[in-house]
C-alpha cells in the first residue's frame, strides 16, 4: 500500500508533458540552493590537478567550507570492433587492483578534447579512428571536483601500433559487448567513463 501511495505522488509531481522542458528548469540556479565563495585558498598545485579551499556563505547566511580538487578533464573512447569492445587492462595503484576501462587519458590545456580522445586511443592501443562522435559528457563527482570526463564513439577503426607514455604499463582486452554489459551489472566493470560510455552506446543502439 505503502508503495502505491509513493507512485501516486511522483505522478502527481512529474510534468509527463513537458519531457527536457522539465529537467532543463530543474537545472536554472535558485537561490536559496546557491552558494556564494567568500574566499579561495589555493592549498596544492600538481601537474594533473590542484586542490583548492574554499570559504562559502550560503542563503542563510551562515558559512562553510568546501575542499575542491580542481582538474583539466579528460576523454575517451567506446571502440567496437567484430561485436567487441576494446578495453584497457592497468593496474590502479589508488585502488589497489586491476581495472578494465575503456582508452582514455586528460586533456591538456587548451587541447580540444576529441583530439585528446584520437590520441589516447592510439597510444593506448593502436587503434586509428575515422571519426569520433559524442556520446556522453559527465561530471565524475561533483561534490569535490570539477573533472569533466568527454566519451566518444569510433568510427572506421583501424588497427595500428600502439605507444603508451613513458611509466604507463597497460594491456589490451576484447570482450564482448554483451558481456561487457553484464560485467557492469555485476560489478566487475566499476570505472565510470567506463560504465557510462558503454551504457550510452547500447541505449543509443549504437552496439
Amino acid at each position: 500500500m505503502a508503495e502505491k501511495n509513493v507512485e501516486k505522488n511522483v505522478e502527481k509531481n512529474v510534468e509527463k508533458s513537458d519531457g527536457l522542458a522539465a529537467v532543463r528548469r530543474a537545472l536554472e540556479p535558485e537561490p536559496r540552493l546557491m552558494e556564494g565563495v567568500v574566499r579561495t585558498d589555493r592549498e596544492w598545485e600538481g601537474k594533473i590537478f590542484s586542490v583548492e579551499h574554499l570559504l562559502v556563505e550560503l542563503s542563510d547566511g551562515s558559512r562553510d567550507w568546501r575542499e575542491i580538487v580542481r582538474h583539466h578533464g579528460g576523454a575517451g573512447v567506446v571502440a567496437v570492433m567484430g561485436g567487441r569492445v576494446c578495453l584497457v587492462r592497468q593496474y590502479r595503484v589508488a585502488l589497489g587492483q586491476m581495472t578494465l576501462e575503456i582508452p582514455a587519458g586528460k586533456v591538456d590545456p587548451g587541447e580540444p578534447r576529441d583530439v585528446c580522445a584520437a590520441r589516447e586511443l592510439t597510444e593506448e592501443t593502436g587503434l586509428v579512428a575515422e571519426r569520433l562522435e559524442l556520446l556522453t559528457e559527465s561530471y565524475g563527482a561533483p561534490g569535490f571536483t570539477n573533472e569533466h570526463t568527454s566519451v566518444y564513439f569510433a568510427h572506421g577503426l583501424t588497427q595500428g601500433a600502439s605507444r603508451p607514455d613513458e611509466g604507463e604499463f597497460v594491456g589490451v582486452v576484447w570482450v564482448d559487448v554483451e558481456d561487457a554489459v553484464e560485467a557492469i551489472r555485476q560489478g566487475l566493470i566499476q570505472d565510470a567513463k567506463t560504465v557510462e560510455g558503454i551504457l550510452a552506446a547500447k541505449a543509443y543502439g549504437m552496439l
